[in-house]
């Protein structure tokens, strides 16, 4: 049950132990790392267990299949979870890496380092691997972390944080580095937000809803993530069957996930080819169309597209398609509804895909591939802290390099200003 204060309680033990944590070197870091997967793995019981709990209330309290599907735990899904943790013990030490420096005529020294931002709190929703994902970056980088899942994935979470955290203090992680907020409550979020001199930066991860509140109401720094309204638009140069593949991964892969697709747009002189294919191989993968008048010429039983289904993320087997005259209409649908997460373009013509990438305002923005591939693992970064759409002071995948500051270290022999 939430107490007013008990967040402050463990931000400030994890600020504490957020400079021990700072000065780890690289093989220690690795080493509770490495401990981490270990003992991810050796708890899989338990933990699967827990998970079962919250799968089971969640079927009662009538979590659509989308969610469930990403609160599910299998052995295969922690298995990948503790893959992630090693690949992140792999990755170069993003602490100490001296970014550039100079020698200045007064004869001081300058040199410009990497440094961690110190104790960075993370608000999730249902996604128990956010929890080893983000422990592990946050090690890594050298930062303490606060993590405050939803409730639906609490006993997960608890299960998942209990084995990491009692596995790398064994390895040498420094006490109260890592802290779990164990309780239901809004509250607890509201608090965190606001412990201003204690969080260095919020990280929310989630639902437009989560998002848009955390960065309302918070006191402290907060990045923004994970919104994703994500277009791809099938140009008239597009190839049929590469754009029937592509449109098809962006929405079935995985649709609970901020990288689907929720809309795509189609250009009129490819439609009749085109859409025919597309909407039966939808129909075949149970996905819901809402479409604009044109588009359900095609198909006179969907649903017509609202204004609303335009913005809307709807992290399930459901799409809104338009028909557009041009790739310049294709733009201005995506400048208006777009979050700034990932975009894509299927087309031949190398000019149509120059103007495109120039001329869209994302993070990502992708010729002849699906939108599925903005994550931190497939870029290569290793496990992901969440996908930044804002500019500052991140953008895109957030991985290691992302959590960390700089310091400005001057050496002199006396020097003094006049």
């Amino acid at each position: 049950m939430y107490e007013r204060g008990m967040v402050r309680i463990q931000a400030e033990a994890a600020k504490a132990a957020s400079v021990d944590l700072g000065l780890l070197n690289t093989k220690v870091k690795n080493d509770i790392l490495l401990a981490m997967a270990d003992g991810l793995m050796a708890s899989e019981k338990e933990i699967l267990e827990a998970n079962a709990g919250d799968m089971e209330k969640g079927r009662q309290d009538g979590l659509r299949d989308s969610f469930l599907d990403r609160l599910l735990l299998t052995h295969e899904r922690l298995a990948q979870m503790a893959t992630g943790i090693r690949q992140v013990a792999s990755l170069p030490d993003p602490v100490g890496r001296i970014l550039g420096g100079a020698n200045l005529p007064n004869g001081l020294t300058l040199t410009k380092v990497s440094v961690p931002l110190g104790l960075i709190g993370i608000i999730y929703e249902a996604r128990p691997n956010v929890t080893a994902d983000a422990i592990a970056l946050c090690v890594k980088s050298g930062n303490a972390v606060i993590l405050k899942g939803g409730r639906e994935a609490l006993h997960s979470n608890k299960a998942v944080s209990d084995a990491l955290i009692a596995a790398g203090q064994k390895a040498g992680l420094p006490q109260g580095a890592v802290q779990f907020i164990n309780v239901e409550e809004r509250e607890a979020v509201d608090e965190l937000i606001h412990l201003d001199g204690l969080i260095d930066v919020v990280i929310p991860r989630g639902g437009a809803g989560l998002i848009r509140t955390v960065v309302r109401n918070a006191s402290v720094p907060v990045i923004e993530t994970g919104a994703g309204v994500c277009h791809t638009y099938v140009d008239a140069a597009a190839d049929v069957a590469m754009a029937v593949s592509i449109a098809l991964n962006a929405k079935v892969n995985r649709p609970s996930t901020c990288n689907s697709m929720e809309t795509l747009l189609v250009h009129k002189n490819i439609a009749d080819c085109f859409l025919p294919v597309m909407l039966e191989t939808y129909k075949k993968a149970h996905v819901t169309i809402f479409g604009d008048d044109r588009t359900r010429s095609y198909d006179a039983s969907m649903a017509a597209a609202t204004e609303e289904d335009w913005r809307t993320e709807y992290n399930d087997l459901r799409l809104s398609v338009k028909v557009v005259d041009s790739i310049d209409e294709a733009i201005a649908h995506i400048r208006r509804y777009g979050t700034g997460h990932s975009e894509a373009i299927v087309t031949d013509n190398y000019e149509a895909a120059r103007y495109f990438q120039q001329r869209v305002d994302a993070a990502c923005v992708y010729v002849n591939a699906s939108t599925r591939f903005t994550d931190g693992f497939e870029f290569g970064f290793g496990a992901e802290i969440g996908i930044s759409t804002q500019k500052l002071h991140a953008r895109g995948p957030m991985a290691l390099p992302e959590l960390t500051t700089i310091k400005y270290l001057i050496d002199g022999n006396g020097q003094i200003r006049s």
